[in-house]
């Protein structure tokens, strides 16, 4: 990416994050070093279908694309109208579809789609009431294949409130295997990978 479309990518997010901020979540955009954090739990081959849940600017969209194999079906669902119109225009090889993860389900069916191999979130999960998260989580858990993998971030200055503690409990309640991967201290602020499989039926 060039450092002209870095800045322009910078200022949008900057801007919807001060306009927006129950749904952006964070004041920057995720670092690259997150963003290959997150790359890794994605097949490097065959054709793997990953969905992104709330790219926002795409920050974690270039390193996914970087990894993904020519045959993946890389797409992604965002509900901030501005943001979609940014993404379609800054990343034509990422499909992004308008709308809100609750109806993730419907989202999916109306492409064409069923089921995904990775679903890669940066929704801020921690701004969302226990309610909410549990329902985003099931839907997420309807749609992935039997060895799919449900992959987010959080931050480490969060792990203490409430919650974080609640979305960490539902996670343990909607999947069998719950990992926290090693923290990335090169971002602001510091961030943990949680990589998730076997949905819980």
């Amino acid at each position: 990416m060039s450092n002209q479309a870095k800045l322009r990518e910078y200022r949008t997010f900057v801007t919807r994050a001060l306009r927006q901020p129950s749904t952006v979540g964070a004041v920057l955009p995720t670092s690259e070093h997150v963003a290959k954090a997150v790359a890794l739990v994605v097949p490097a081959s065959g054709a793997p279908r990953v969905l992104e849940l709330g790219p926002g600017t795409g920050a974690l969209s270039n390193a996914l694309h970087e990894r993904l194999p020519a045959a993946a079906d890389h797409f992604a669902v965002e509900i901030d109208p501005e943001l979609v119109r940014y993404l379609r225009s800054a990343k034509p090889w990422l499909e992004v579809i308008e709308g809100d993860a609750r109806h993730l389900t419907e989202l999916l069916a109306a492409t064409g789609r069923d089921q995904v191999d990775a679903v890669i979130s940066s929704i801020p999960w921690t701004l969302l009431p226990a309610e909410q998260q549990r329902a985003l989580l099931g839907e997420v858990a309807k749609i992935l294949t039997p060895q799919g993998v449900f992959t987010t971030v959080t931050y480490l200055t969060t792990l203490w409130r409430a919650n974080t503690i609640a979305f960490t409990r539902i996670l343990e309640e909607t999947f069998e295997e719950v990992l926290p991967r090693s923290a990335v201290w090169r971002n602001v602020p510091p961030a943990r990978v949680y990589a998730c499989r076997r949905p819980i039926n």
